[in-house]
C-alpha cells in the first residue's frame, strides 16, 4: 500500500467522523494532488436507514458552486470580445432598471449593492408551500429589488444571489440560448466534464443521490427532497455533478487550462469580506470564487454550496507541503458548511501526513 493509499484510509475515517457528528448519511469525496487523482470515494450511505452504500459516482446538486461556472463563462466571453467586465448590466439587459454603476464585475464579486432573497420571509414561505413551483425570474426580481440597493455600487460587500440571476441572463442574452447550453459550451466541455450539467426541471434531478432536509416540512423530520424541490428555486441556476467531475473542473480552472492567465488572475483578485468564517484566516471574494487571503496553503480558492438536501464544497489549495491539491466533498444532507468542513479536513489531513510541520 502506497503513502497515498495510507493517507486515503485515514482521510476516509476523518470524513466518516464528520458525517457521524452531523448525523449525515453519506458523502462523496475526491482529492487531486499535483494533477493526479489520489482518492475518490463514497463514504457512508445513500439512505437514512443506512442500508444502501453511497457510491463514488453519486451525483449531487452543487447549488452556489454554480457561481464559479457562471464567472468562468463570463470571463471566457470577455476573452472572446463579446462582453466587458465593466459594462453596466443595463447595457446588456436594457430592460433592467438599475444604475450604470451596477456592472458585470460588481455582480460577480458581490459589490453591486443588490439585496438577496434567501432570508426573506415570503421566499421561505412560498418554498415550503409549493417546493415544486419556483418563482419566475420576474418574481425573483420584483420581490427582491423592492428592498432597494443596500449601498452604492462599489462601496460595500453583500452576497447576492439575485446579482447572479442577472449574470445568468446576461450570458443567455449574449449566447442566445439557455444557460444549460452556454455552460456546456464555455465550461463543461472544455474542462472535459462528463457528468456535469445545469438542472432545469424536477425530471433532471431524479438521478441524484437522495438528499435529506427538514426545510420543506413543519415537523422537523428529514426527508428526501429530490422528487419535491425544483432546481428553479436557485435563481441563477443549479449545476449537478459528481465529486470526481467537480474536482476535474477545479483542476482545469485553477491549473490554468480554462482561462488565460490574466483572466484567472482577475478572477482570484479578491477583496476582503467583512465577515469571519471558522475555516478561513482572512475571507475574501473574487469573481465567483471564495478566497482565503491568509491561508498557510497559499491563496485557497473555491466555493461552497448548500440548499435543501445537500451540502457541497470544492476548493483548490495551491501549496500543501509543496503540492497543489484540489479537495471536493458532496454530502447528502443540508448541514451548514458540512461540505466545506470535509473538504478542508481532507486538505489539512493530507498536509499532516506528508509534512510534520502541520501536525499538532
Amino acid at each position: 500500500m502506497s503513502s497515498h493509499d495510507l493517507a486515503g484510509v485515514d482521510l476516509r475515517a476523518m470524513a466518516a467522523h464528520l458525517l457521524e457528528r452531523s448525523d449525515t448519511p453519506g458523502t462523496a469525496i475526491a482529492l487531486v494532488v499535483d494533477g493526479r487523482t489520489v482518492l475518490t470515494a463514497g463514504i457512508g450511505w445513500r439512505d437514512l436507514d443506512r442500508s444502501q452504500p453511497l457510491g463514488d459516482e453519486a451525483a449531487f446538486s452543487l447549488y452556489s458552486i454554480t457561481k464559479v461556472f457562471l464567472a468562468v463563462a463570463v470571463l471566457r466571453l470577455v476573452e472572446l470580445g463579446r462582453l466587458s467586465l465593466d459594462a453596466p448590466i443595463c447595457s446588456v439587459l436594457p430592460e433592467v432598471a438599475l444604475p450604470e454603476a451596477v456592472t458585470i464585475r460588481r455582480l460577480l464579486d458581490h459589490t453591486s449593492g443588490l439585496p438577496d432573497y434567501g432570508a426573506m420571509p415570503d421566499y421561505g414561505r412560498d418554498l415550503r408551500a409549493n417546493p415544486g413551483a419556483p418563482w419566475t425570474p420576474a418574481e425573483f426580481f420584483e420581490r427582491t429589488l423592492r428592498q432597494g440597493l443596500l449601498f452604492p455600487p462599489g462601496e460595500g460587500w453583500a452576497y447576492s444571489n439575485i446579482g447572479y440571476l442577472l449574470v445568468r441572463q446576461a450570458i443567455e442574452r449574449i449566447t442566445q440560448g439557455p444557460l444549460r447550453d452556454a455552460l456546456a459550451d464555455l465550461v463543461f466541455q472544455p474542462a472535459g466534464l462528463r457528468q456535469t450539467f445545469v438542472a432545469e426541471s424536477l425530471a433532471d434531478v431524479q438521478g441524484l443521490t437522495p438528499g435529506y432536509s427538514a426545510q420543506l416540512d413543519q415537523d422537523g423530520r428529514l426527508r428526501d427532497v429530490t422528487r419535491r424541490y425544483h432546481p428553479g428555486w436557485v435563481s441563477h441556476g443549479a449545476a449537478v455533478s459528481t465529486a470526481a467531475d467537480l474536482a476535474r473542473a477545479f483542476e482545469a480552472l485553477l491549473g490554468g487550462r480554462l482561462l488565460q492567465p490574466a483572466s484567472l488572475a482577475t478572477m482570484l483578485d479578491a477583496a476582503p469580506v467583512p465577515a469571519a468564517h471558522p475555516l478561513f484566516v482572512r475571507p475574501g471574494y473574487g469573481l465567483g470564487v471564495m478566497v482565503d487571503l491568509g491561508s498557510p496553503f497559499g491563496r485557497v480558492a473555491g466555493h461552497a454550496g448548500g440548499g435543501p438536501g445537500y451540502s457541497a464544497a470544492a476548493f483548490h489549495f495551491p501549496d500543501v507541503a509543496g503540492r497543489r491539491l484540489t479537495s471536493v466533498a458532496l454530502a447528502n444532507r443540508d448541514a451548514t458548511d458540512l461540505g466545506m468542513q470535509i473538504a478542508f479536513a481532507l486538505a489539512t489531513g493530507y498536509a499532516e501526513r506528508v509534512d510534520p510541520m502541520f501536525r499538532g
